[in-house]
């Protein structure tokens, strides 16, 4: 395998130390156990099926930090158990690492049939929502309508005070 040095790149640069993180990220996480799927399974939703045989709730341990969530899984040493002749299901210790995008949240885990299933749900705050503003006929809270007489409209005012101004 390749070693790729970015450490020249990042000595002159200034703000980049996420893609450093993700260059290095993607160069370590070169195993593919456990597999999984990425579901999209409606406009916000998404989800995460791991298939973990042999892990029980108890052996997988899901943390979200900064924005990354965590897939954990080992086996507690359990005594008495029976001397294996052949190993065909995987049952090795595992940390699997998910860039999370902007507001995504886990929504929730399930485990059954030897598949780990994690909700995940894009929450975008009100504030960032678009909002659509109405048009109404009346006037705006604040909008000033001084000079104006009755019967006449602010536009119509305007253009007498322009004019009497310039007759002065």
């Amino acid at each position: 395998m390749t070693t790729l040095n970015l450490s020249p790149l990042f000595r002159t640069a200034i703000g980049f130390d996420r893609l450093a993180r993700l260059a290095d990220a993607a160069q370590a996480a070169d195993t593919a156990y456990p597999p999984y799927n990425i579901e999209k399974t409606g406009e916000d939703s998404y989800r995460l099926v791991m298939a973990v045989a042999g892990f029980g709730p108890d052996d997988i341990e899901l943390t979200v930090k900064d924005n990354t969530l965590f897939v954990i899984g080992g086996h507690s040493a359990e005594a008495g158990k029976a001397e294996v002749l052949y190993r065909g299901i995987a049952g090795r210790a595992f940390e699997r690492r998910f860039a999370l995008a902007e507001h995504i949240v886990v929504d929730g885990a399930d485990l059954q049939n030897g598949l780990l299933v994690v909700g995940l749900k894009r929450v975008v705050p009100e504030a960032l929502k678009p909002r659509r503003i109405s048009i109404g006929q009346g006037s705006v809270h604040g909008a000033s309508h001084v000079g104006t007489q009755a019967g006449q409209s602010p536009a119509i005012a305007n253009d007498a005070t322009v004019a009497d101004s310039k007759a002065a």
